[in-house]
């Protein structure tokens, strides 16, 4: 077994092109008056939402680690380090973050961490920066599980999911229009994530992909971004706060005060857990499926159309 392989922290040395970046996107907007809009203390809360999550990473990351070492000691595979081994762990690894994506907007407690990334109303490239503080709680380091197992190493699949990061930064932004088409077809892109961030009922629940959009034309999730609806950013019930701390925790707490509640059953208490955000035992709120379902009531023209084409399906 190959347990002295290393690789550098690339997310770490890719900071000061994060910066380089955010104040290009800035410069640009502000001269050219498009491409997006900054508010400051937006921006501010994304920075100290990205600064919480290195944190976080520094003081929780040796539980991932340990996890991942300890099933590289049990595994019999070795597929060691050469380049198409790296290769293949990237492309494998963004499958994996493609589903562990999904989960987090279709499974709430993953979604308590998740949804922080949402919470701007604004699209640029400090959204971005605005990633999670508790994403250890939410276990899916057990989604790595198998690329470990099959025998690729912790470190390289750590630094490959760094890799990942890097590239969705660039995708974080209104001054890029649209790629090439044939980078369109295969690449997640500026275009198509900021359908992700959507709230339109048409964008929910689509365009998971970390780099590569084929998985969500393979999945069925995929959602072109449309000239005549602009994505409108930010959560179905937007926040009204630049808080980090109740940004970063407003849903564990949402989930603490529902499996709480008086007089539910234990089935009720774990689907407030477990089930889609919006999900209520008692039918009083909305998951995606069903805003979709009550657009679809108000605007039936749209029924067949991109983001609803598999409506009632």
């Amino acid at each position: 077994m190959t347990d002295m392989v290393s690789y550098p922290d690339v997310v770490q040395l890719a900071v000061p092109i994060f910066i380089v970046a955010i104040v290009l996107e800035l410069s640009w907007i502000v001269i050219r008056q498009r491409g997006g809009r900054y508010e400051t203390r937006d921006a501010v809360t994304s920075l100290i939402m990205g600064a919480g999550n290195v944190a976080s990473g520094i003081i929780l990351g040796f539980l991932a680690w340990g996890f991942f070492m300890l099933l590289w000691a049990v595994t019999p595979m070795d597929l060691g380090s050469a380049w198409w081994v790296v290769v293949l762990c990237f492309v494998l690894d963004d499958l994996r973050y493609y589903w562990v994506h999904r989960f987090g907007h279709r499974i709430r407690w993953v979604w308590a961490s998740h949804v922080n990334h949402h919470s701007s109303q604004h699209y640029n490239l400090t959204t971005a920066l605005r990633q999670t503080w508790t994403g250890t709680f939410t276990f899916m380091m057990v989604v790595r599980a198998p690329l470990i197992l099959v025998g690729f190493h912790p470190a390289m699949v750590l630094f490959v999911g760094g890799l990942n990061l890097i590239y969705q930064f660039w995708i974080h932004t209104e001054a890029i229009g649209r790629m090439p088409r044939w980078f369109e077809a295969v690449m997640n892109t500026p275009s198509h994530h900021r359908v992700h961030h959507g709230r339109n009922p048409r964008y929910l629940d689509a365009n998971y992909a970390g780099v590569f959009i084929i998985w969500d034309k393979m999945f069925g999730t995929f959602v072109p971004e449309l000239d005549s609806e602009k994505p409108d950013y930010g959560l179905v019930r937007n926040l009204g706060t630049f808080n980090p701390i109740r940004v970063a925790f407003h849903e564990w707490v949402g989930i603490w005060n529902d499996i709480t509640q008086p007089g539910l059953t234990m089935y009720h208490r774990l689907m407030y857990a477990v089930a889609p955000p919006g999900w209520s035992h008692d039918g009083s709120r909305e998951t995606s499926k069903r805003i979709k379902a009550r657009h679809l009531t108000e605007n039936p023209h749209d029924r067949g159309t991109p983001g609803f084409d598999q409506a009632g399906k």
